[in-house]
C-alpha cells in the first residue's frame, strides 16, 4: 500500500470536518505500507496538485507489482503513474462517482472527453453499485472490464457482545440526551456539507413534526462548513440536537442511538 496524501502516520487534516483527525483504531497494522513524500505546497485530496509525489513511479517499480490498484485519478501523481504503467502492468481502478448530480452543458461534455481519455488507461474498474457502473460505461469502459465490489466494513467491529456492551452504552447515552424508550430518533452521521443535504433533512423533520402528536427526534452527528447555519435554523426546536464528530470506537454506539439512520446525500 503506497500512501500518497497524508504527511503523517498519526493524523490527517480533514478540510471538510475542519479539524485534524487522529483515528482511535489502528489503521496501519497487518499489511505492508509506505508513505510516499508529497511535495505539494498545498497537500490534500481536494485538488489536482494536492498530491505531487515525484518518487511514486520509482517506488512502484521497485515493488514489482503484478497489477496496480489506484484510488482516484484526479491527482497529479496518480494520473502520471497511470499513464506511465499503461500497457506495462495491468491498471485497476476503484471509485464511486455517478452521473446522478450531473448538470448538462458544455463543461459536462468537456469533462466527458477528459474522463474517457483517463479511463482509456484502465484495464479493470471496481464499481460499488449500479449508478457507479453506469458512470464507468458512459466513459468508455466495457462491461467486461467492470467488477462488482461494494463498499464494505469489518462487520465484527460493529457487532455487540458482553465485553463491548454497545447496546447498554447506547441506552445510557440516549437517556443523557433526554430520549425516552418510545421516542423515534432519526440519526444523521456525516459531514455537514451541501452534498449530504443535512438542511433538507432538518426541514423535513420540522415540517413532519407539525402534524405529529409524538414528534420525531433528530440527532445530527458531525461537523462541517454548514454547522453554524444548521444550528441557527434548529436553535428553537427542542426536537433537534447536535453532537460533534465521533471517532471510530464510538461509532458502533452512535449508530445504536438512532431508531432510523438517514443520509440524504445527492451524490
Amino acid at each position: 500500500m503506497f500512501y500518497t496524501w497524508s504527511q503523517t502516520k498519526d493524523s490527517v487534516k480533514d478540510r471538510t470536518f475542519g479539524k485534524d483527525i487522529t483515528w482511535d483504531i489502528p489503521l496501519l497494522e497487518g499489511y505492508a505500507y509506505e508513505f510516499i513524500d508529497n511535495i505539494s505546497k498545498k497537500p490534500g485530496s481536494h485538488h489536482f496538485f494536492g498530491i505531487d509525489c515525484p518518487t511514486l513511479i520509482s517506488r512502484i517499480e521497485t515493488f514489482h507489482p503484478d497489477a496496480i490498484l489506484f484510488f482516484g485519478w484526479n491527482f497529479k501523481s496518480h494520473l502520471k503513474a497511470m499513464r506511465h504503467f499503461n500497457n506495462k502492468i495491468p491498471i485497476w481502478f476503484r471509485g464511486d462517482s455517478t452521473l446522478l448530480n450531473e448538470v448538462p452543458g458544455f463543461k459536462t461534455q468537456l469533462r466527458r472527453l477528459v474522463l474517457k481519455y483517463v479511463y482509456s488507461h484502465i484495464d479493470k474498474a471496481f464499481y460499488v453499485g449500479t449508478a457507479n457502473k453506469d458512470y464507468f460505461i458512459k466513459h468508455g469502459l466495457a462491461p467486461s472490464q467492470l467488477v462488482y465490489a461494494p463498499h464494505a466494513i469489518e462487520n465484527v467491529r460493529f457487532e455487540d457482545d458482553k465485553t463491548k456492551n454497545y447496546e447498554n452504552q447506547a441506552k445510557e447515552w440516549r437517556k443523557e440526551l433526554g430520549y425516552g424508550p418510545e421516542d423515534i430518533v432519526l440519526l444523521f452521521a456525516g459531514k455537514f456539507e451541501s452534498v449530504k443535504q443535512p438542511e433538507l433533512l432538518i426541514q423535513a423533520v420540522k415540517q413532519t413534526n407539525i402534524s405529529l402528536k409524538n414528534p420525531i427526534q433528530l440527532l445530527m452527528v458531525g461537523n462541517g462548513p454548514l454547522e453554524n447555519d444548521l444550528k441557527w435554523i434548529s436553535q428553537s426546536d427542542a426536537n433537534i440536537q447536535f453532537l460533534d464528530f465521533q471517532n471510530q470506537t464510538q461509532m458502533p454506539i452512535v449508530y445504536r442511538l438512532g431508531t432510523i439512520f438517514c443520509l440524504p446525500s445527492k451524490s
